[in-house]
């Protein structure tokens, strides 16, 4: 008898597949052997590794949605325990008021569903979502924007400021952190000090920039928000 499967069970295993060897080594023919079926059969739900990279983010996407509104409820987000391994930590949560946290909160949501998937951050960037299930999650950031006195194409420009930084801070963490519970694989910091000890400023920085990711992170946003309220919101322009 034919094992009988859908999308949503393609995008799962292709998400579990890709914990274990990474963007580089998930194939549509991997992700068939691991649900038993013929390649050929996924083509009936995914036409090209692109349209399953599109199909992932969007799963991505939806799973930061839940999580946000978690952490806006007070529930901490989504798996908690496993967001703290994966450095996901709550640094700074809370702290600012008015459009700013949630604002704040819709990246941490992002940062911390990425970092619990192998290379998420480089299959999260530059794909296209399906379906539509996220536009309610936009819609509730842009409202949030709006509501404090942002123009929408102001507000939308924020956000999408915000997505850039961190779909890049995730995809630079996941090269050099190494492994997110160990810490194993990851960039040797005092190698490249040493390596740069004629540019002390440069070697200095690196102690910065390679640690410490969480509290990274969180002065970077705080950085963003701060420079959007300067430029962006209606009052300042």
């Amino acid at each position: 008898m034919a094992t009988r499967i859908d999308r949503e069970q393609v995008v799962s295993t292709a998400l579990r597949v890709l914990n274990d060897v990474g963007l580089e080594g998930l194939t549509l023919r991997r992700i068939a052997n691991e649900l038993g079926v013929q390649a050929p059969a996924l083509y009936w739900h995914v036409k090209s590794k692109q349209d399953l990279l599109d199909e992932m983010a969007t799963e991505l996407m939806r799973r930061a949605a839940v999580d946000f509104d978690a952490a806006r409820e007070g529930g901490g987000g989504e798996d908690n325990g496993t967001a703290r391994a994966a450095g996901g930590g709550r640094t700074g949560e809370g702290s600012a008021p008015g459009w700013q946290e949630p604002y704040a909160q819709a990246m941490r949501s992002l940062r911390r569903v990425l970092l619990r998937h192998r290379d998420g951050g480089k299959v999260f960037g530059g794909t296209r979502f399906r379906g539509t299930e996220y536009g309610a999650h936009m819609d509730r950031q842009f409202a949030a924007l709006t509501e404090a006195g942002f123009e929408l194409r102001a507000a939308a420009r924020a956000v999408m400021t915000a997505y850039a930084y961190t779909i890049g801070y995730v995809v630079e963490e996941q090269s050099t952190r190494g492994d997110m519970v160990t810490g194993e694989g990851g960039f040797d910091v005092d190698v490249r000090a040493e390596r740069l000890r004629e540019h002390p400023l440069a070697a200095a920085a690196g102690y910065e920039m390679f640690t410490e990711y969480d509290d990274g992170f969180e002065a970077g946003l705080a950085a963003i928000a701060a420079g959007v309220e300067a430029t962006l919101l209606r009052k300042n322009c």
